[in-house]
């Protein structure tokens, strides 16, 4: 997929500045995860769902990220509409293990951070699974809520790109994709959130 984005990319700026300025196509082939801020889009406001706990613990890493399914590593940014990083912003994670069960007595795979001077934050969990029937299904997903020290929180939920289950999934969202490459162990997903 990134040798893609980058062949593009070269294609494009190779045929001319007729067909957009350079600074666009950088932003685009960027994405979520990239790191340039050229117009961004505020981030799309989705639902908490039934399982939110408050008052989940400060920590980088989430309870079972061993031996419970694949490592994953989110890291990203939170920035304004305007480009500056949000530092001191509470990020609150909560998700399904890999069999698709929540914990709704405790704090496993729930957990928050707080983000760095340039807006920055990291932590360690697990993939988690799909889960549903018939009726209803969800794709695998991971809630959050963005709480900056001032203005108004942000919740909504990250997606994994390819999964063969977020068509069938009728709140997947693709503006809501992680950037995901293969890490040295496990995967390494990437997203930048936008606040209004």
């Amino acid at each position: 997929m990134r040798m893609m984005r980058r062949r593009v990319v070269s294609g494009l700026l190779g045929a001319g500045s007729a067909l957009l300025p350079a600074t666009a196509l950088l932003s685009r082939a960027a994405g979520a995860a990239g790191t340039i801020c050229d117009d961004p889009a505020d981030t799309p406001a989705q639902t908490a769902g039934p399982f939110f706990t408050p008052d989940a613990p400060l920590r980088t890493r989430l309870d079972g990220a061993e031996g419970d399914g694949v490592p994953l590593e989110l890291s990203g940014r939170i920035m304004s509409r305007d480009c500056r990083p949000i530092a001191g912003a509470r990020l609150d994670v909560w998700h399904c293990d890999a069999d698709g069960r929540y914990d709704n007595e405790g704090y496993r795979l729930r957990g928050h951070v707080l983000t760095l001077e340039d807006g920055g934050f990291r932590l360690e969990t697990i993939k988690p699974g799909a889960y549903g029937n018939r009726f209803f299904s969800r794709t695998p997903h991971i809630h959050v809520r963005v709480a900056p020290a001032t203005g108004e929180p942000l919740t909504t939920q990250l997606y994994f790109p390819g999964e063969p289950t977020n068509e069938r999934d009728s709140l997947y969202d693709p503006r809501l994709e992680m950037s995901l490459n293969e890490a040295a162990v496990g995967l390494a997903g990437r997203f930048r959130f936008v606040l209004t």
